[in-house]
Formats: C-alpha cells, sequence, structure tokens
C-alpha cells in the first residue's frame, strides 16, 4: 500500500497543466522545520509548495491540530490495519522497528530505524534477520518496551479470524506459515520468531527475501503487550509507543490524542509531539469536511485522496485558496479489479471484453480529471517504478473511450456475444469511487454487459465485502472498485498482494481478482533470489506486470494525483512519498 520517488517530476508536470506555480527543485528544510519557531501561517505557501519542501516550518509547541475524514478506518490497530492514511496517521502512536525518513520528495523513501537501533542484519544464507531495540523504550503506561513485545505484535497478526486486516507477508515469508496465532496457540513455542536477548529479536524466513526490511516497516512491527491485548478490541486503545496516545475513541465518530508522555524524540526522530491534541473526526460528510477544511475548521482531510469535484473547482480558481493547495502525486493507482471466480469472468476471453469496452476517458473525469484525478493507466506498475515500462494491450490511450469493436470479439471468444450481467462493487461513502462505478456501468452496457451495482460502506469494505471471496462469490460480485498504494517502493511493493496466488485470504483479502497463476507466481519467487541484481529483479517485475495485464484480472483507471488542501494555521506540512499524502507524523499547528 504504498508509492514511489519518480513522483516529484510527476507532480511538476501537473502544475504545469494546471498553469500555475511550477515545482521549486529546493530541497526545503527538515521534517520539523529547521528554522526559528515561526508561528506566522502559511509563511512559505504557494500552489504545490508542499511536494518538494517543507510549507511554514516551525517548532511552535501547542494547539489543536484537527483532521477529518469522510469514511472510518479499518482498524486503528497497528497490525490490523491496510490503508495507506491509516498506515501514516499510526506513526503517531505506533513505531514499528523500521520506518521512513520524515522529508519531502525522493528522501522520504529512505528507510531508517524505528524502534531498532539500525536496519536489520541478514545472515549469509539469507534466512535469518536481527534487529536490536534501542535502550530505554517504554510504553505510556511506563512499562519498558521488550522483543517479546514485537514478537507477539506480529503473531497476533496470523489469526485472521481475530485480526483480518493488514498484510500476510509475515505469515507468508515467515519458516512457520501454518502457525495459529497467539489467540489459538498458548505454548509460545512458535519458532520462526526467536528473541535471543531482552533487545533482539529475529525472524526466520522460508526462503530469502531481500525486501525484509520493507516488511519490518509495517506498523505490525510495533510493540504490543500481551497483556494488555484486546484481541479484535485492542484498536480502541492501542498502547502507543509514539509520541501521543489515545485519550478516547467513539467508534465511527472520533478518536482524540494526546502527548505520550514516556517518549521522547531520541526513540523516533522521524515523528514530532508539538500539537497539544490531534483529534480525528469520523464519517464526515464529503461536501462538508470539504466546506470545513476551506474555513479553517479542519486543518487537514485525513484521508489523503483530494477534495471533491466542486471544491477542486474552487480552489483552482481562487488565487488565496490555491497557494494553500497541492496537486500531489497520489503514489497510488486507482483500478477496478475483475474476479477470475465468478462466471462468466472465470473465463480470460470475458475479462478482457471489460478491459476493452471501458471508457478510460470517462473514469478519467469522475476520479477528477488528467490533473487532480490522474492520468490514464494502463500498467499495474506505477510510472518510474523499476520495471516500469509503457505498454497499452487494452487500447486504453489509442483509443481511450473503449474499444468496442475489440470487446464485442472478446464476448464471442468467451461465449457471450450479447453481453452478460455481473455485480459490481464499490465504496459508496467515496463520491469519486461512486462515480467511477457509474462511468464504467455505462461504458459497458454499450456492449451488453450490465454491471448491478452494490455500494459498501469503506471501513468495512476489505473485511467483509470485497475482501471476503465467500461472499463475493455468492453475490455474484465479479467487478470491484479499488486502489492501491504499493506497500513499498518496488514492483513486489506494489504487485504482490494484487495477484500473488498464496496471498488470497477469506477475510480482508487483497488478491481481490483471485489470481493464482503458477507462472506469475513462480516469477515472485525468482525476484526474491537475493543472488540476483536489482536490474535482473526489475525486468522480473516487468515481465509479472505484462503477464498479469494478459490475465485482464485488474483493469487500471488512473495514476492518482490528489489535490490536497492545507489549513494555513498548519506547519510543517509536505507530502511524504511512501504514503502519496501529506506526513502527519510531523505536523503541527501555529495558532
Amino acid at each position: 500500500m504504498r508509492r514511489r520517488s519518480r513522483l516529484a517530476f510527476a507532480a511538476c508536470a501537473v502544475a504545469a497543466g494546471l498553469t500555475l506555480a511550477a515545482c521549486s527543485s529546493g530541497g526545503g528544510t527538515s521534517s520539523t522545520g529547521s528554522s526559528s519557531g515561526s508561528s506566522a501561517s502559511g509563511s512559505n505557501a504557494a500552489f504545490n509548495a508542499g511536494v518538494t519542501k517543507v510549507v511554514n516550518p516551525s517548532t511552535k509547541k501547542g494547539g489543536t491540530l484537527t483532521f477529518a475524514l469522510s469514511s472510518t478506518p479499518d482498524s486503528f490497530d497497528p497490525g490490523n490495519t491496510y490503508y495507506a492514511w491509516t498506515f501514516d496517521m499510526t506513526r503517531l502512536w505506533a513505531t514499528p522497528l523500521v520506518t521512513y525518513k520524515s522529508c519531502p520528495g525522493a528522501c522520504g523513501n529512505t528507510l531508517v530505524p524505528g524502534i531498532a537501533t539500525s536496519l536489520g542484519t541478514v545472515s549469509d544464507n539469507g534466512l535469518v534477520w536481527t534487529y536490536h531495540l534501542k535502550p530505554g523504550l517504554k510504553f505510556e503506561d511506563g512499562t519498558p518496551v521488550t522483543s517479546a513485545d514485537v514478537k507477539y505484535a506480529v503473531e497476533r497478526t496470523y489469526d485472521r479470524s481475530v485480526l483480518a486486516n493488514g498484510p500476510t507477508y509475515f505469515s507468508v515469508l515467515l519458516a512457520n506459515p501454518k502457525y495459529p496465532g497467539p489467540y489459538k496457540d498458548k505454548t509460545g513455542n512458535q519458532t520462526s520468531i526467536t528473541t535471543p536477548d531482552a533487545s533482539t529479536i529475529q525472524f526466520h524466513l522460508q526462503s530469502p527475501f531481500p525486501d525484509f526490511n520493507y516488511v519490518a516497516s509495517l506498523p505490525q512491527t510495533a510493540p504490543v503487550p500481551q497483556s494488555k491485548d484486546t484481541g479484535s478490541n485492542y484498536q480502541l486503545h492501542p498502547l502507543s509507543t509514539g509520541p501521543y496516545m489515545f485519550q478516547s475513541y467513539q467508534v465511527n465518530k472520533q478518536a482524540t490524542l494526546v502527548p505520550n508522555p514516556n517518549w521522547t524524540p531520541n526513540e523516533d526522530p522521524q515523528v514530532s509531539q508539538l500539537a497539544s491534541k490531534v483529534v480525528i473526526n469520523l464519517n464526515v460528510n464529503a461536501a462538508d469536511l470539504d466546506n470545513r477544511l476551506l474555513a479553517g475548521d479542519v486543518d487537514i482531510d485525513a484521508q489523503g485522496i483530494g477534495v471533491q469535484a466542486a471544491t477542486r473547482a474552487k480552489i483552482l480558481s481562487n488565487p488565496s485558496l490555491e497557494k494553500d493547495a497541492d496537486a500531489s502525486p497520489g503514489n497510488r493507482e486507482w483500478f477496478t479489479y475483475i474476479n477470475t471466480k465468478v462466471a462468466p469472468l472465470n473465463n480470460v476471453a470475458c475479462r478482457q471484453a471489460v478491459e476493452y469496452a471501458a471508457n478510460k476517458t470517462d473514469l478519467q473525469t469522475a476520479w477528477g480529471g488528467p490533473y487532480a484525478g490522474g492520468q490514464i493507466a494502463t500498467t499495474l506498475l506505477l510510472p518510474g517504478m523499476g520495471g516500469y515500462t509503457s505498454f497499452d494491450q487494452y487500447n486504453a490511450k489509442t483509443d481511450p473511450t473503449g474499444d468496442l469493436t475489440a470487446a464485442k470479439a472478446a464476448l464471442a471468444k468467451c461465449g457471450h456475444p450479447t453481453g452478460f450481467t455481473v455485480g459490481a462493487s464499490y465504496r459508496s461513502d467515496r463520491p469519486a469511487e461512486v462515480a467511477a462505478v457509474q462511468a464504467l456501468q455505462a461504458a459497458l452496457a454499450r456492449v451488453g454487459i450490465q454491471l448491478q451495482l452494490h455500494g459498501y460502506p469503506s471501513g468495512t469494505y476489505y473485511t467483509d465485502f470485497a475482501g471476503a471471496p465467500n461472499y463475493v462469490h455468492q453475490h455474484n460480485l465479479g467487478v470491484l472498485m479499488g486502489g492501491w498504494s504499493p506497500d513499498w517502493p518496488d514492483g513486489y511493493g506494489m504487485m504482490d498482494e494484487l495477484i500473488n496466488g498464496n496471498t488470497i485470504a477469506p477475510s480482508g483479502n487483497t488478491n481481490i481478482g483471485e489470481l493464482n497463476d503458477p507462472t506469475i507466481n513462480g516469477l515472485f519467487a525468482q525476484a526474491a533470489n537475493p543472488s540476483i541484481t536489482d536490474a535482473q529483479r526489475n525486468a522480473i517485475y516487468g515481465e509479472i506486470d505484462k503477464d498479469a495485464m494478459a490475465q485482464a484480472v485488474i483493469l487500471p483507471n488512473v495514476y492518482a494525483t490528489n489535490l490536497l488542501y492545507r489549513n494555513p494555521a498548519v506547519t510543517n506540512v509536505y507530502t511524504m512519498t511512501p504514503f502519496g499524502m501529506y506526513n502527519y507524523g510531523v505536523m503541527g499547528v501555529s495558532s
């Protein structure tokens, strides 16, 4: 669920398209602002300034920082979340072993220690990764953090019946993939994670995996004390190891965070403790949220996917608003999953008919247009990512309104020359996604493919609906709207959870197309070989991209660009490249 470094260039192209200030190439200041605590709001504000530098740098403490979003989190439990915005937000209360450097642009893709003293070291055979914890780490209640707390935090994520969300990398990569988790196994004898002493943790892999430091950066490695774990209810008050802790949390309504008295900047210098309080308002109507954002009643839209269409027009036509906005590379692709198990889409030619018939221009418009929504996408890999090559298998760019001739030929090949009817799911609390699925419905109807639309809430979309294969099959959901930010900035981080057969899960499933292709699975295994070069690995990722597109399991919509608005009173604002949105871990307020 993450992103990539070539995005600064993309943002400049966006800025040029919008005819406003060009991107600055200046590196800006450090994440917390090296300038003296300026309290003037928007001290260096300009359109797109936050893409490449820190806007309004300040070390001023105090005030309330207010976030809002139009939906809900899948969970605030760092071990049970898989939305990009919650990955970003959890940095306020959960520090993993490894994290990303807080700085604008490509610099933000740099891995640095979190609660570990350094990045992990790997054994000669590539099978054991070792991390050492920083001394003096404490939970919010003053209890010392030990390696056993990290071990337990990872182990609890194995039990998808309790923690249904979150990545599956640990259960797939580590040496005991059938381990049921500590809720079911009370012996504590699971041996794929060992703790030689209170400050050392070792991960034992089934086979070498060169990207393991990226896995260690997931919030799942943030410590959890077993004695305080309440399973699925742990999200109500996850015990903090970050700069803030939960004061209160009303599910689906509001979370309030206050400074953690047992945290110091030495524990994680990539985040800050500037605001006196952080408020996260949930389930705010999208249009109302935008109005409150422009009025200064809300500081930042936590979801990080940009303002609504009417608000975009208002911002881009008003210079006084525009200077506080960024056309930020979203480090995300919006797309449509096509399920390989729901008939007649279990026939590849029927899936290819969907690819050909889609009106890419209308989809682009639904997501916000070429500048505030994104450029038409034709691949799974993001432009600039290692292994990316530009190809257009379904004529999305040469015939962007849809190749109906090719679509009809594919329908004839799959035995449905007049079309078919199938269900389509989408998140009903995301207006752009609603518009996109309606645009797709209209486009496919031109060749007789009828979509029956089913809307679901974002907070449970991947847990109970699109990410639950049994539900998908029972409700004939063959076409499912979604999007993806790469879990880390390479081809594995972008594609593995989407199309590798070993990631299919009964709940919180991320391989929503349920593709289980031996060739593609084998290519992922080849890319994990530590003896090959980066160039060879990237070539494999490029091959996977082309093979997956040939299988027509995902219909790319756009490479996302988000028009973000920042309250001019917010300090230390800039786009955090790995998350594709602002860096929530360093913000403060000037008044």
